[in-house]
């Protein structure tokens, strides 16, 4: 427990990276994963095709993978760059990877959503004149996210566990403060990962609670 100790500075300050990594991520894949969502529904099929491309695409390909082509391909390839920091600069290009490949769960947790609404309130709301787009936005969202706060916690969770594959193109996030203190500190490995896996567990559990509380406290009655 002494290297835990000796070294909680350093913990600290790349638990804090997680939580940045997630948060942002997180909030960029509620807005992609709502407008592909959106376009999901649309009358328009190329909106739908492009969408459906998208969602496939991106569900069905390791999360590694689409952070290293963002590190490596972005970063490197394509000169893709944010920042003069280098170290800034990949923690932007992380989050394009982690929000793109979360946006497509959050696309079809809230397409599941709209599914539930029932299909007369939409006819109602076309029949006084809305558009599509008031539609969605005025009368289908509103409760298709009510109807899944416990999906989108699942999601973020998911996502707040995802930010260790960051490590792979060298982003200082938890996984990859824990390899670098197992180098250090080869004699309190067991030690270590229980620390690191207790500050997991303070970031997931508190959010499962909070959106299982959510879901119940804002749920649709039908």
């Amino acid at each position: 427990m002494q290297a835990l100790f000796d070294e909680y500075h350093v913990i600290l300050d790349a638990f804090w990276l997680t939580i940045r990594l997630t948060l942002a991520s997180g909030l960029v894949a509620l807005v992609l994963g709502t407008i592909l969502a959106g376009m999901r529904v649309s009358p328009l099929p190329i909106l739908r095709g492009i969408a459906t491309t998208y969602v496939n695409t991106l569900r069905n390909t390791p999360l590694t993978l689409v952070i290293v082509f963002c590190g490596l391909g972005l970063g490197l390839v394509l000169d893709v760059s944010f920042s003069e920091s280098l170290s800034t600069n990949y923690l932007w290009l992380s989050i394009i990877g982690l929000s793109s490949y979360t946006a497509a769960f959050v696309c079809e947790a809230i397409r599941a959503g709209i599914n539930t609404v029932p299909v007369g309130q939409a006819e109602a709301a076309r029949a006084i004149g809305l558009t599509f787009g008031q539609n969605l936005r005025l009368i289908v969202l509103p409760q298709a996210f009510r109807a899944v706060i416990a999906p989108l916690g699942s999601i973020l969770i998911a996502l707040t566990k995802n930010t260790t594959i960051a490590a792979a193109i060298g982003v200082g996030e938890a996984s990859l403060t824990m390899k670098t203190l197992f180098e250090a500190h080869g004699d309190a490995v067991i030690q270590i990962f229980a620390g690191f896996a207790l500050g997991f567990l303070i970031l997931t559990l508190p959010t499962g609670l909070l959106f299982g509380w959510l879901a119940k406290r804002l749920a649709v009655a039908r």
